[in-house]
């Protein structure tokens, strides 16, 4: 009965054209051309890595695509528990016609060479739009992005402010910053006047929201005093390399004035707390980071008590983080719980997580997914895996325990896929 019901609310929730509202695409080129830009994907890199392959063969300069798939194909017998492989697999059935249950030695190259002439069609953007149910994604850009030459409607462009927060002390982050708004500045005051013009420039375009991810060491606040910016400003640009305490007052400045023009012009600040960086110094692109669970949101309570009319989306990335999240998100009006971010994005961490979520924080500020993903293929296994855990708990905690009706249930369900994507971020 439970499992008839279950495949029922599932079929409704796979029906609903989705909003995908943080991720990594190039609209530029959104999708991909070969299997080696699925497997470059940092999860399969990093876990060949952590079951033994060397660096050196996972990024050997040169290398060719087919021979690299060949490479992690390799190690795939090893992965083939995880989460991430069966994405993989999923997403070959999906999209090229692959019946096996593994991708083996044995059958990789036919399915390489199947992928490729699949991918090679015209229209394998739409097609992978279409069958993944994404019609509309959030992109991260650079401050200095252009934001041409692709479908803004289609593609939102998302301000990411992590280079000017926590880099701003290095030349190239302030030069392209000059020409990216054509301001010159040596002050506090021109610096937040350039940092508005970043604002007009994005808001223009169609951006929706502005985003950065977080170190567990920040605390944000609000700098009083402009002469200790002036000074700091003036050193960089005499040359002065700036003590730690500087850098952290630099970054302050930079990201109060962020937040006050994200109430400005009425955006969400994503905030994606708790990333440490450079943990594991030999691992691969984008596999040396972790999380740290000495992050609390406590840090943030300046920041949202000063700021009640910008909407905060948070993601957390530890999963120990959730309920300290849960419980923020029930007491402010504008925090707002925010998918499952990287290393919380396994079914096991989600189905706990939503089920907190949705037991004790109102159902208008929760954003139940996004994909993060860096090419177009990887949606459909993400929300399938997303839908699935969000199915199971309507059930069990909804129809079941609360004797709710499945149409009250899935309106729910829709509610926390997209209809909040949309209110959240003025859609």
């Amino acid at each position: 009965m439970s499992e008839q019901l279950n495949q029922r609310l599932l079929e409704e929730l796979t029906k609903l054209k989705l909003i995908d509202s943080h991720t990594h695409i190039n609209p530029h080129s959104p999708a991909s051309s070969t299997l080696a830009d699925i497997l470059g994907y940092h999860y399969y890199t990093e876990l060949a890595h952590s079951a033994g392959m060397p660096k050196s063969r996972i990024e050997e300069s040169g290398l060719a695509a087919k021979d690299k798939v060949g490479r992690m194909v390799d190690l795939l017998s090893a992965l083939d528990n995880t989460i991430q492989v069966s994405w993989l697999v999923e997403i070959c059935r999906k999209f090229f016609g692959f019946a096996d249950d593994q991708i083996t030695p044995s059958n990789w190259e036919s399915l390489y060479d199947h992928a490729a002439a699949k991918m090679a069609e015209p229209d394998w953007e739409n097609q992978c739009l279409n069958q993944s149910g994404i019609e509309r994604i959030f992109l991260t850009n650079d401050f200095d992005d252009p934001l041409t030459g692709f479908d803004t409607q289609r593609y939102l462009p998302c301000l990411r402010t992590d280079n000017l927060v926590f880099q701003l002390s290095q030349v190239e982050i302030r030069n392209r910053l000059e020409q990216a708004t054509g301001n010159e500045f040596n002050d506090a005051a021109s610096l937040r006047s350039s940092i508005g013009h970043l604002f007009e420039h994005f808001t223009s375009n169609g951006a929706r929201a502005c985003a950065i991810s977080l170190p567990p060491s920040f605390e944000p606040m609000k700098i009083d005093s402009t002469e200790s910016v002036d000074r700091i400003l003036r050193g960089l640009i005499a040359g002065r390399e700036i003590s730690a305490a500087e850098s952290t007052t630099l970054s302050r400045f930079v990201f109060w004035n962020i937040a006050e023009f994200c109430a400005e012009y009425r955006l969400p600040f994503d905030l994606m707390i708790g990333v440490n960086r450079g943990v594991y110094l030999e691992g691969v692109f984008q596999g040396q980071d972790l999380f740290d669970q000495r992050v609390s949101l406590i840090q943030y309570k300046a920041l949202f008590n000063a700021f009640p009319q910008v909407t905060f989306p948070i993601s957390v990335l530890a999963h120990t983080s959730n309920q300290e999240l849960v419980s923020y998100s029930w007491i402010f009006p504008n925090v707002v719980t925010n998918a499952h971010w990287w290393y919380s994005n396994l079914p096991s961490y989600i189905e706990i997580e939503t089920r907190a979520r949705l037991q004790a924080v109102p159902r208008t500020k929760q954003i139940g997914y996004y994909s993060d993903m860096y090419k177009l293929e990887f949606a459909w296994p993400k929300f399938c895996m997303y839908r699935e855990c969000l199915t199971r708990v309507l059930v069990q905690d909804f129809v079941i325990a609360r004797h709710w009706s499945e149409d009250r249930a899935l309106e729910l369900g829709r509610q926390v896929l997209r209809g909040n994507v949309e209110s959240i971020f003025r859609l």
